[in-house]
């Protein structure tokens, strides 16, 4: 029996990997699976080695307070691995553990075929560390276009397969549970419990103010079932009626396409955004220390794909001291009041995918990948 580790790093990873494997699961039923995932791998009845919580750190402060934790990490996970001795090491994201690891692995069994789902952000800094991948990594799967002549340069094999978030196949129906009288906002605040530490309370403050000032709306906070009961604790002892959480994939992709706005962190996530036609405004804040760290390393002028791959701010962004309650209020509204400027952003978004978007199936396209190194 062929065997897979699937290594992930945090919740969108685990997400990323579960449409993978599921695919993968429903053709070929003969592998055996061990993993370092989340709950997304767990519903595939995927054991992971321990929980995803334990490494999923933000930030360039809290890696280094945590360095030690992170590094009896890497090596037990290598450990597991190697005891594993699996055919595939099939990483997904979170690049500073997953290929951390993979890379250890390497050195020890030559033989275990490294694939990682999800270029690390080299158009963004650290370009030199293409030239490091290609010593451990037997083949790289790209969610964008763009970034195959980084690693054609170096002659790593890879495969452009296009970003799930960007599939739409949701059939959900869940017209019972939308408000009828009120327009939806939809609110993205973070997968990791650090990110949403610092951002739920400017959400809920921005809340406020629009319920200060306007009673026809109703919020979705979107969240994992990590963070989920830490999202909806808060709203219930702060008494907002309009607010609910949600945390089930197809209803929150359902809840998404009948919103009129989002709010969402600065990540991937906003590509299901833009898929799903809804204009947005994208916020994110780091620790002073993160951020002038953050500044002196990155190759680019924006935090948003979509506004990296154009060049500019097609989606606003309020980063840092921006991202507060009153600019979130001020900036949704004005293009609430503006539908001429959401045309705008919507179709330079829809350009945008067009260009990234896989042919067939991102996640059947990435399983192939997976197949061809099994036979």
């Amino acid at each position: 029996m062929k065997k897979i580790f699937i290594l992930t790093g945090e919740p969108s990873g685990d997400k990323l990997a579960s449409t993978v494997i599921s695919k993968l699961k429903s053709q070929n039923p003969n592998i055996e699976y061990l993993c370092v995932g989340g709950n997304h791998l767990k519903k595939l009845g995927i054991n992971s080695i321990f929980n995803l919580s334990e490494i999923t750190y933000l930030g360039f402060t809290s890696i280094i307070l945590n360095i030690f934790k992170i590094r009896k990490k890497i090596n037990q996970t290598v450990n597991e691995i190697i005891k594993f001795n699996p055919d595939i090491l099939f990483s997904v994201d979170s690049p500073d553990f997953t290929m951390r690891v993979a890379e250890k692995v390497k050195k020890i069994n030559k033989n275990i075929k490294t694939i990682h789902y999800v270029a690390p952000q080299v158009w963004i800094w650290r370009k030199n560390r293409v030239k490091k991948i290609k010593k451990f990594i037997d083949h790289i799967i790209l969610l964008f276009d763009f970034e195959k002549k980084y690693f054609d340069e170096e002659n790593i094999k890879n495969t452009f397969v296009g970003h799930p978030l960007i599939e739409n196949h949701n059939n959900t129906i869940i017209e019972n549970i939308i408000p009828k009288d009120k327009k939806i906002i939809s609110i993205f605040p973070g997968s990791r419990k650090s990110e949403t530490d610092v951002l739920l309370p400017i959400l809920i403050n921005f809340i406020k103010l629009m319920n200060k000032k306007h009673d026809g709306y109703y919020f979705y906070f979107h969240a994992t079932d990590e963070n989920k009961d830490l999202i909806f604790s808060l709203i219930k002892k702060l008494n907002i009626e309009n607010v609910d959480v949600v945390s089930e994939e197809n209803i929150k992709a359902k809840i998404l396409s009948n919103s009129i706005f989002a709010v969402s962190k600065s990540g991937t996530i906003s590509l299901q955004i833009c898929s799903s036609n809804i204009p947005s405004i994208i916020i994110y804040k780091l620790s002073f220390i993160n951020f002038m760290i953050f500044k002196m390393l990155v190759n680019v002028k924006f935090a948003n794909i979509i506004n990296i791959i154009n060049n500019r701010e097609v989606i606003p962004e309020l980063l840092q001291n921006e991202c507060n309650a009153d600019e979130i209020y001020r900036s949704v509204i004005y293009l609430l009041k503006n539908p001429e400027l959401i045309k705008e952003q919507l179709s330079d978004c829809s350009k945008t995918l067009e260009g990234i978007r896989s042919k067939t199936s991102s996640s059947e396209e990435a399983c192939l990948v997976l197949r061809n190194y099994l036979s």
